[in-house]
């Protein structure tokens, strides 16, 4: 085992597949000479030079277009954005193409690309370059979606999205990159479709994904304090959703708390909380609870700001509504 911080892990994932194989290339607002926003591609065009490399005009909807075609002439493109604040601009690119052009075409035209880049609130950002994104994204049919929340897990699923033949969208939480974990030095594939029991419980059931996991697991340590035994569940991958597991815990515990750092209005947790209640309706012994960042723009004022994301406050207080406290 390795200890790297999160960027490491990304880039070493990166790194491993470009070698592997040179079909995959990077692009992306200076990812090469400046070595990405967040230092994530550090090193990598000086070993792989321009053509492998590239910088990129600043147009998220061009040069998302150029790794879409790229992908449909037979590369394997990794596209970066400095941020998923500016995805937005490539929507229509990554929906009505990327998504789209297998099934359009039938089956004739995969789209082997990931999209990936720093997703949800970092700090004095303010309301347009704070935002988490992944119901956008996982509301599409077509599009595979992947938030990690470990070093662990960011490289090993990372080096799985590369090798797709679909399109994935890979969320890294803005404020993830210095984390530190232990990473194998051997190669490793994490699969999609596949959440991660980070501690097992007979209580509550807390699910949850990249950032949050940290408030989660404060929360737990809170919680075991007072003789509350919480599962907790990393759910790593959002399309395709790993049920059986979120099913199987429910059956255990008959209660379940959901939180996501997104909007709360047809969020993530939403459909979760949704798809808990529909088929563990009999299993719940409490309504399902969520926790998510207030239904507002981003403040910029920090306390505001620290204010309208889920807190390890709101989590213990959702966990105990839950448990009838």
């Amino acid at each position: 085992m390795a200890e790297l911080t999160m960027r490491e892990a990304i880039r070493a994932a990166i790194d491993e597949e470009m070698e592997r194989d040179k079909t995959v290339i990077l692009l992306g607002e200076e990812v090469a000479e400046y070595h990405g926003a967040y230092k994530v591609s550090q090193g990598l065009w000086e070993k792989y030079g321009d053509t492998r490399v590239i910088d990129t005009p600043i147009t998220e909807e061009g040069f998302t277009g150029l790794g879409i075609g790229a992908a449909m002439a037979g590369l394997r493109p990794v596209v970066e954005w400095m941020t998923f604040n500016f995805s937005i601009q490539a929507l229509d690119q990554v929906i009505n193409n990327a998504a789209k052009m297998l099934y359009m075409s039938g089956g004739q035209y995969h789209i082997p690309i990931v999209f990936r880049g720093p997703n949800g609130p970092a700090e004095y950002l303010g309301s347009q370059h704070s935002q988490a994104l992944q119901t956008l994204f996982t509301h599409i049919p077509g599009l595979k979606v992947i938030a990690p929340a470990t070093p662990y897990d960011a490289k090993g699923l990372l080096k799985t999205a590369v090798r797709d033949n679909n399109p994935v969208i890979f969320l890294e939480g803005e404020l993830m990159y210095a984390w530190k974990g232990d990473v194998p030095e051997d190669e490793y594939l994490i699969p999609f479709g596949k959440a991660d029991i980070k501690k097992e419980g007979s209580d509550v059931t807390i699910i949850t994904y990249s950032k949050p996991l940290k408030v989660v697991l404060e929360t737990e340590s809170q919680l075991k304090k007072q003789g509350i035994d919480a599962e907790i569940i990393d759910l790593r991958s959002l399309r395709p959703l790993d049920e059986q597991t979120l099913f199987t815990s429910i059956q255990k515990t008959n209660r379940c708390v959901i939180v996501d750092e997104s909007w709360p209005v047809v969020s993530v947790a939403s459909y979760v909380g949704w798809l808990i209640s529909k088929k563990c309706f009999d299993d719940l012994d409490a309504p399902v609870e969520i926790v998510t960042s207030e239904d507002v723009p981003m403040p910029y004022n920090h306390t505001l700001e620290l204010a309208a994301q889920p807190s390890v406050e709101k989590v213990e207080k959702a966990v105990k509504k839950v448990l009838y406290l």
